[in-house]
């Protein structure tokens, strides 16, 4: 992580503030080498001794109340989880995005975040996006890292996040349902779950390409497509693929990832109203510095105009 803060603060892209106890940090700084310098290249929260302790506490106990959170209890947590307090910095704008999720695990980190973060007006729940950068284009896959097995209606929310997401990135929108059916060759619940998703993405979204449910190889070929489907309202090669679980997606991202030499964007956390990234474990230099581009891209907008999905 501090590498990449290093990185970050070389390219000016924005001023960091990192949460945990000073002297952890300074000796973590010293033994990599780095030039970071506490109050001038980035801000420090000491989660042991922070004059907005009291605050924080107050506020995390107003937002958690109603999950069998006391008062100790919200002491105890904002004292020794530094994801909470970073949640809680953006909540209350004393910081514009957070990124967490090096160390540890992903459900417990966003567990953590649920019902710190604001949700985007109408959303329902958090899903996630995962790209894939390689020689033949930047490839999207969702739901790889929040959702098991989400419903048809959960998979349409995330559906219409990442669509809107793409759209910010400026790439036109190319959606695929994925499924071991091709267009109803197979009549069972997990095809016609992805059958449901394009039904309700059609339904919010007529002007997107939206075709399924298919196997991967007719969303990525458009011959093979039209061979099978002539009237196929997706064009070219999809580029948004929506995956009937988790397992699915995550496979399909990591097969991509390694196959291909690829490099990874995200995981990309949607459904917040504010910008906030967990990431894993297997996260590069590359990848936080990349994702923290990103987190401040997407304050930028939010700053100027309301993100929701829209046509």
């Amino acid at each position: 992580m501090l590498r990449a803060v290093q990185n970050v603060v070389d390219e000016g892209i924005a001023k960091p503030i990192l949460i945990g106890r000073p002297a952890v940090i300074e000796q973590r700084i010293e033994r990599l080498s780095l030039r970071l310098k506490p109050g001038v290249d980035f801000e420090l929260t000491n989660i042991e001794n922070d004059p907005r302790f009291k605050d924080y506490w107050t506020l995390y106990h107003e937002l958690m109340q109603r999950r069998g959170v006391t008062p100790d209890s919200a002491k105890a947590v904002v004292r020794s989880r530094a994801t909470v307090i970073a949640g809680l910095m953006v909540r209350r704008r004393e910081a514009d995005a957070l990124i967490c999720g090096l160390v540890g695990r992903y459900q417990k980190k966003l567990a953590y975040l649920n019902g710190i973060l604001p949700m985007d007006e109408g959303v329902r729940h958090f899903s996630a996006m995962t790209a894939v950068f390689n020689d033949k284009g930047v490839w999207f896959f969702i739901d790889t890292h929040v959702a098991v097995d989400p419903d048809a209606e959960r998979l349409a929310e995330a559906a219409q996040q990442a669509i809107l997401r793409l759209k910010m990135f400026g790439i036109t929108p190319k959606v695929a349902a994925l499924s071991h059916s091709n267009f109803g060759s197979h009549d069972n619940p997990s095809a016609a779950k992805m059958r449901r998703v394009v039904e309700i993405l059609r339904e919010r979204l007529p002007k997107v390409e939206i075709e399924g449910e298919m196997h991967a190889d007719a969303a990525l070929n458009e011959d093979v497509r039209m061979r099978l489907f002539p009237n196929s309202q997706l064009k070219g090669t999809a580029n948004l693929f929506v995956c009937p679980n988790m397992d699915a997606a995550n496979i399909a991202f990591n097969i991509t990832r390694a196959m291909t030499d690829g490099v990874v964007l995200g995981p990309i956390l949607m459904g917040s109203a504010v910008p906030a990234h967990v990431l894993t474990p297997a996260a590069t230099v590359r990848r936080v510095f990349n994702m923290t581009a990103l987190a401040c891209v997407e304050a930028q907008i939010r700053a100027q105009a309301s993100l929701t999905p829209r046509e």
